[in-house]
């Protein structure tokens, strides 16, 4: 499993650390989880042999789900027995019934429990149905039982966005014990994407307290992802303060905490290196440190001085890789080649300093959208570029997308199905039947459930006529849209089941039917309800696949980002320079997705529009380019290519 950390390559020597806290990084949050997961199953085990019991502390979220499912492997696989384990689990909301959906109760059995041996009287979860009057004992019973077992002996933790630990939110004291707690405001955002709507989210919860976990043995700090890089830098790097309750982890003898490669972007080992250390000057790290030499001392790049780079610690860069003058012109030429408004490649030209082949002149390209409304938002403008500038496009959407569609959207869709059946132009009964079993289970839908297949079915069909409108206003014919409803994300609920043979398979079908020369994908992995972390691991693995496939020679893979975050300068490879008006154009494809406009049903933490979001993102890319010294767009999309 050690080779699959992540070392850093940058570093000659590590002169001086600024975190203070063991930190693993790894490539991906699977080997990470697998390699926990083994970790708990030794001490297990070796409990097992002493006759002894062991006291799990665990946790819910998208973190530990990977963990978990190594252990049912384990079990399942390798006899591993939970009869000797206790488990004590962090946190669950409040009010909260324990086969809801959204109940940490309902997830730990979905996840775990349903699928191991452990007795159900050592299943120990706060009991989220207590009347209030009853909370305070019962609070102080659940401190007690894990005292009297000898205390917690492993200790899992996910990080939250407000840096709280189990939900002990800012403003929580080091000797905190079980209680009922409120709960911040971007925690509730962020729990959106299980509750559906922001009145939905409880304002409470009951948590262990920061006491209570910093007397685990051990604790195992688990974060993936790069929306997690920037809470994961104070919480590893920051002073110990009640604003950032994970901080006080910092305090405790026996803490791992482990990364996947995403959520460590921002540790200064990674980010900015040349503080830490000497390092290896690699083409790459060279134009890292330049783009940020310039945006700190907010000076174009070839207007930087050989003073610049002494005077922020990159002396050693200009000592043993070049001069200023030479260094700035070779990022700046570096940087201005990443520039194409011929995404496709441009034919008949040298492209031997473009970012993508001129020949073939005319590519198969496949468009991957993780959800219906993906590629507009991201990669709108690029989409339009490439159809208009001759390719042979298909885009694909992956997933129905159902689950984002409000209600009454649904309903207003049954209704025009009912009066036209009214109207006697489609069978009556039969659209009288569907209306009112549709207008049924709506009005007697609680915030905790399912919609039913019927409801769901209506809902994957409007989002698919509008991904349908937004494809042909690009410019496609119906032969090239493509929708794929891969199977893991067909569970009418936010919790997805894990990716499939039958997922990976739908992507083969369509790269072995095309036999594309591009590939563009989502690699936006902040996505709060992980679908495009799915999506992309499909591709990925497909990918793997249909390695000795011939035409697999000439096939690219692009990455795009752009609804949740983008690539970083230094990380693009492909910048695609939009005009006012194709960045219009971008906007009124974006547009046809009516069912998301205003306020779709999972907004994330950004309050604005998808299309508000892209158009900003979008302008403030070519705005970086143009404060670097190059030319000033309007708006610019930025790819990042995958190479495997």
């Amino acid at each position: 499993m050690e080779n699959a950390l992540v070392q850093n390559p940058v570093l000659k020597y590590q002169l001086k650390s600024f975190e203070n806290l063991p930190v693993k990084i790894w490539e991906n949050s699977k080997d990470a989880s697998v390699h926990v997961a083994r970790s708990i199953a030794l001490a297990i085990r070796q409990k097992q042999q002493d006759g002894e019991t062991i006291v799990l502390g665990l946790a819910t979220g998208s973190s530990p789900i990977k963990v978990y499912e190594e252990l049912v492997r384990l079990h399942r696989e390798e006899k591993l027995s939970f009869k000797n384990v206790i488990t004590f689990n962090l946190d669950e909301y409040y009010p909260m019934k324990p086969d809801a959906q959204q109940s940490y109760v309902r997830f730990m059995h979905e996840y775990l429990f349903d699928h191991i041996d452990i007795p159900r009287e050592n299943i120990n979860i706060p009991d989220g149905t207590l009347p209030i009057e009853a909370v305070e004992d019962y609070c102080r019973a659940y401190e007690k039982k894990i005292e009297q077992l000898g205390g917690i002996d492993i200790q899992l933790l996910g990080i939250g966005r407000t840096g709280h630990i189990g939900f002990n939110e800012p403003g929580s004291w080091d000797d905190s014990k079980t209680r009922l707690v409120r709960l911040d405001n971007l925690t509730r955002r962020d729990a959106i994407k299980d509750f559906i709507l922001e009145e939905n989210v409880p304002y409470r919860a009951l948590t262990m307290g920061i006491g209570t976990i910093m007397k685990a043995r051990l604790i195992y700090l688990m974060a993936w992802g790069s929306h997690k890089a920037h809470i994961l830098k104070e919480a590893v790097e920051g002073e110990i303060s009640s604003i950032v309750p994970a901080t006080y982890l910092q305090n405790h003898p026996n803490v791992k905490v482990y990364l996947d490669a995403a959520a460590s972007t921002e540790l200064s080992r990674f980010k900015t290196p040349w503080l830490v250390g000497m390092c290896h000057w690699t083409e790459d790290l060279v134009t890292k440190a330049v783009i940020w030499l310039s945006q700190k001392t907010g000076k174009p790049i070839l207007k930087l001085t050989d003073e610049d780079y002494s005077e922020n610690h990159l002396s050693e860069l200009t000592m043993e890789y070049d001069d200023a003058y030479n260094i700035n012109i070779k990022v700046f030429n570096r940087l201005q080649r990443t520039i194409s408004g011929w995404p496709g490649g441009k034919p008949n030209a040298d492209d031997s300093q473009r970012p993508e082949r001129a020949t073939p002149a005319r590519k198969r390209v496949i468009l991957f959208s993780p959800h219906p409304d993906d590629d507009v938002i991201s990669m709108g403008g690029t989409f339009l570029r490439l159809v208009e500038q001759g390719h042979d496009v298909h885009v694909a959407y992956q997933t129905s997308g159902n689950i984002a569609v409000h209600d009454y959207d649904a309903l207003r869709y049954v209704e025009f199905l009912k009066e036209f059946g009214d109207a006697g132009q489609l069978s009556h009964e039969a659209a009288d039947k569907l209306y009112k079993k549709v207008l049924k289970s709506l009005q007697n839908k609680q915030p905790n459930d399912s919609d039913i297949d019927e409801v769901r079915l209506v809902k994957g069909l409007i989002r698919r006529g509008e991904a349908r409108a937004g494809a042909r206003f690009c410019g496609l014919q119906d032969s090239h849209i493509h929708f794929l409803d891969m199977p893991f994300y067909e569970t009418g609920r936010t919790r997805k089941k894990p990716i499939g043979d039958d997922d990976i398979q739908t992507v083969m079908d369509l790269m072995e039917k095309v036999k594309p020369h591009q590939v563009y994908a989502a690699g936006d992995l902040a996505d709060p309800h992980g679908t495009h972390r799915v999506c992309l691991d499909a591709i990925f693995e497909a990918f793997n696949r249909l390695n000795d496939r011939p035409w697999m020679k000439d096939c690219w893979l692009w990455l795009y980002r752009g609804a949740w975050h983008e690539w970083g300068i230094d990380e693009i490879e492909m910048a695609v320079p939009l005009s006012p008006k194709e960045l219009d154009k971008k906007r009124r494809a974006i547009f046809m997705h009516q069912s998301q406009k205003d306020r779709p049903p999972f907004p994330g933490d950004d309050a604005r529009e998808f299309w508000q979001r892209a158009e900003e993102r979008n302008r403030e890319t070519a705005r970086a380019y143009s404060q670097l010294g190059l030319a000033e767009y309007e708006a610019m999309e930025a790819f990042r290519r995958w190479k495997f």
